[in-house]
């Protein structure tokens, strides 16, 4: 039996958000389907777009949500009523601007921390579900920060979200397999780095 049933990545929808720090969220969910041949399809009810694959010989639904970021929580909360997944079963990846840049932490519950897709989750469903955060970096100015999230960064940048993103979809099998103790042990120290 699986430990994570579903994972959500956060982000805005349209080509003009693609490639943008807040949808690093998509970033690593398109990864995970495009290496487990996996086709995102609308779903209206949910609020998303949905795949369906197996990840370690356990089946999990990815997730974009197709509302905008600060409307997260309806897809969630969608999804867990439909499927009947527990929200603690539920993980949800978003960009951090509290980490630096491609670094990748695993928690469980906490606040929202500004994130404003991490905030309507919370307002819909409660904070008790696993996070994966890739860190953004923060652009020194609070107000700043919107139109730094919503930019698309630059090269090296770039480059490090990339790796952020394939060293969380490598730990992806243990976590949704054995749950978020053993990935985060993986994840965090050097060792699971390489």
């Amino acid at each position: 039996m699986a430990a994570i049933d579903a994972v959500i990545g956060l982000g805005n929808p349209g080509s003009r958000y693609e490639r943008t720090r807040h949808n690093v969220g998509f970033w690593l969910v398109d990864e995970l389907a495009r290496l487990n041949g996996g086709q995102f399809v609308a779903e209206r009810k949910l609020h998303g777009d949905v795949v369906r694959v197996m990840l370690d010989d356990c089946e999990v639904r990815l997730v974009k949500p197709s509302t905008f970021v600060n409307r997260s929580g309806q897809c969630v909360q969608a999804l867990c009523a439909y499927f009947r997944i527990p929200l603690e079963r539920v993980l949800i990846v978003h960009d951090d601007l509290d980490l630096p840049p491609g670094t990748v932490r695993l928690k469980h519950g906490g606040g929202h921390g500004g994130h404003n897709g991490l905030r309507d989750t919370i307002a819909h469903m409660g904070a008790d579900f696993p996070r994966l955060r890739i860190g953004i970096g923060h652009p020194g100015q609070r107000d700043e920060v919107v139109n730094y999230v919503l930019g698309v960064p630059g090269k090296d940048e770039a480059q490090a979200l990339d790796e952020a993103v394939q060293r969380a979809v490598d730990v992806m099998p243990l976590l949704v397999r054995d749950g978020l103790e053993p990935a985060m042990q993986r994840l965090h120290t050097k060792s699971g780095d390489s």
